[in-house]
């Protein structure tokens, strides 16, 4: 019995919203400095297996498509 109460009580509890937002109350970005059609600024990032991973590194290779996003999980 005080398990279930227990459970309930935290279910009823009050969190924050987490999650995507709608961007309006988020300070500007650099977006406007990168016109369409202009190359981009190069970059590194470190990969999922540690290693770290030059933008300029592709140049000249192939096509390269740039997708960052924000996990929420």
């Amino acid at each position: 019995m005080v398990l279930l109460w227990g459970a309930l009580a935290a279910a009823n509890e009050v969190r924050p919203a987490t999650g995507p937002v709608d961007g309006l109350g988020l300070p500007p970005t650099d977006l406007a400095r990168v016109a369409v059609g202009t190359a981009a600024p190069d970059f590194a990032l470190e990969g999922q297996d540690g290693e770290v991973v030059r933008l300029s590194g592709f140049r000249g290779r192939r096509n390269v498509v740039l997708s960052f996003y924000r996990g929420h999980w």
